[in-house]
């Protein structure tokens, strides 16, 4: 029992370490990357619609690039057909082709200023190429 006293201190002292960094960063979360959804090819566009509703983009996407990938490399499927019955090619570069600004240099493109902020490291750039002027 005379040894109680240090364990409680000892305790106390291990939670204050262990919550330094869950404190550290209370009040710095919850602003992600201002996106650029206004690129000159999405200006153009009569009407402003992805492969399939931006809600479902943003949660879906890369189940969407996955399966893809799986339908153009094992199947051979290179069309997607949408929920809206729209046909698109199984490509990275159908997303490029809106979502790419050469105007930006690569670190404001809309794929790479969210996964900085989520500190995802996608590896699509293994196999594909980003457009000339990209980096």
């Amino acid at each position: 029992m005379h040894k109680l006293g240090k364990i409680i201190a000892s305790l106390v002292v291990f939670v204050a370490i262990v919550s330094l960094p869950f404190l550290y960063n209370i009040r710095k979360s919850g602003k992600g990357p201002v996106i650029n959804m206004n690129t000159p090819a999405i200006q153009k566009l009569a009407v402003k619609q992805c492969v399939e509703p931006a809600e479902w983009m943003k949660a879906n996407h890369m189940i969407l690039l996955n399966q893809w990938r799986d339908e153009a490399v094992r199947k051979g499927k290179r069309v997607y057909i949408n929920s809206q019955g729209k046909s698109f090619e199984n490509n990275l570069q159908t997303c490029l082709n809106c979502h790419y600004d050469p105007a930006l240099k690569t670190s404001d493109q809309f794929c790479v200023s969210c996964h900085d902020h989520t500190a995802v490291n996608p590896n699509c750039w293994i196999c594909h190429i980003l457009p000339k002027g990209a980096t």
